[in-house]
Parts: C-alpha cells; sequence; structure tokens
C-alpha cells in the first residue's frame, strides 16, 4: 500500500496555475499507488486565528468552521503537499491562515514528508525563496518535517499560463517518486 498524500492547494481559483501544478503532482503520486486527497481551501471555511489561547489548554480550537477536520487529515497523512499562488512575493491569505489555524496540534504533525508548490508572475526562481521560507518557518516547528521538493511554477501570471511548461513535468515526476 502507498503512502497517504493530502495536496492542500491555496489556490483562489480552480484550475489557478498553483493548482494546476496540484493536478499534474496529483496524478503522479495516484500512478504511482499512493492514496491521494486534495483539499481545495477555496471552498473550505477558515476563519484567522484569534490569538484566544483556548487551544492551549484543550488542543481545540474554539471556533467551528472546516479547519479541525483539515487538521485531522494533515496529522493522518504522510506526505503534505503546500500549494499557493505568490502574491507580493510571498504565500498567499488562505495558505498563511491554514498555518496558524494549525496551533491546536501542530505538535501532532509529525514525521511528515513536505512538497511545496509555488506559481507566480516572476520568472526568477530566486524571487520565490521568500514564499519558501514561511512554509520552512512552518515545518521548523514540526518534528521530524523532511522537505522533499519544491516545484518553482514561475512565468505564469494569466490563469493556465503553466499549461505546458517544464513545471508541469516536474510536478508529475515529483508526485510519482513520492
Amino acid at each position: 500500500m502507498g503512502k497517504k498524500v493530502l495536496v492542500l492547494s491555496a489556490s483562489p481559483r480552480k484550475g489557478g496555475n498553483s493548482d494546476l501544478l496540484c493536478d499534474q503532482f496529483l496524478l503522479g503520486a495516484r500512478e504511482a499507488g499512493n492514496q491521494v486527497e486534495k483539499i481545495f481551501l477555496r471552498d473550505k471555511k477558515i476563519g484567522y486565528c484569534t490569538g484566544c489561547e483556548s487551544c492551549y489548554i484543550n488542543h481545540k480550537c474554539v471556533q467551528k468552521d472546516d479547519m479541525a477536520e483539515i487538521l485531522d487529515k494533515m496529522i493522518a497523512a504522510d506526505v503534505i503537499v503546500m500549494a499557493t499562488p505568490v502574491y507580493f512575493y510571498t504565500m498567499n491569505a488562505q495558505m498563511k491562515t491554514l498555518i496558524d489555524r494549525t496551533v491546536p496540534r501542530y505538535e501532532e504533525i509529525t514525521g511528515k514528508e513536505f512538497y511545496f508548490i509555488v506559481a507566480a508572475a516572476d520568472s526568477s526562481k530566486q524571487s520565490m525563496e521568500r514564499t519558501l521560507d514561511g512554509f520552512r518557518g512552518f515545518t521548523l516547528c514540526l518534528n521530524g518535517a523532511k522537505e522533499k521538493g519544491v516545484v518553482y511554477g514561475v512565468g505564469a501570471w494569466h490563469k493556465g499560463d503553466i499549461n505546458g511548461s517544464a513545471a508541469m513535468q516536474q510536478a508529475y515526476k515529483m508526485g510519482k517518486n513520492v
């Protein structure tokens, strides 16, 4: 039996560039015999962390939204793929909100393999490092997290620009090699 792969797509548009890269990763991972699931964050209700600190006591958030279910899936996964479009050289608000809301149980997200997918209009991989620093800051807080790969979907401004790019093949191959 393969691994449990969870893809967290923060694209605000279905079929957007980072979302298309997610689909290629999923295709490869599925073909390799893994159990795969993609969560499209846009379709979920995830409130901002309010800093109330209630979760420090009972490891549950007081907000009643979709985050508890997503957190359960993150804890159960073997592999987590985090994908975001790059806005002003960092991850978008949907992804950052998800990361912030892991606080009640982040210590249970242990021993995971992580892949990061970024898509941006800028054509320089170097300019994506600020976004990756944000992902890496999150995984530094997790026990046993291992970064396994990054897909740089650069030079993609308009929806669908990523089609036919080397990044699409790279995402597929990374998924295939999970």
